[in-house]
């Protein structure tokens, strides 16, 4: 499957943005999909992750602000993200998994000004 992350930008501390994933063919509703984030000179990081089956979890540093979802029918996981934070700027990137197979998405950029 081939994963085409948008919605990136630059946002005011405190804003929001939507980020969407849209997943080629037609394994989507078997996949587990999730949402990660790496910052320069850090470590990828998981940000948050839902099942086929919709059950979700989360980063601590995100709980509250940031909600994963799936909409089956466009084939497209959506990361809102809520009361932006300056420490929240990096890099997204979407990730499809199963019983093994991974792919990755190529990374939308996220910016967030003080």
């Amino acid at each position: 499957v081939q994963l085409v992350e948008s919605g990136g930008g630059l946002v005011q501390a405190g804003g929001s943005l939507r980020l969407s994933c849209e997943v080629s063919g037609k394994l989507f509703n078997i996949l587990t999909m999730e949402w990660y984030r790496q910052a320069p000179g850090k470590q990828r990081e998981l940000v948050a992750g839902i099942t086929s089956g919709g059950w979700t979890t989360y980063a601590d540093s995100v709980k509250g602000r940031f909600t994963i979802s799936r909409d089956n029918a466009k084939n497209t996981v959506y990361l809102q993200m809520n009361s932006l934070k300056s420490e929240d700027t990096a890099v997204y990137y979407c990730k499809a998994s199963r019983s093994g197979y991974i792919s990755w998405g190529q990374g939308t950029q996220v910016t967030v000004s003080s």
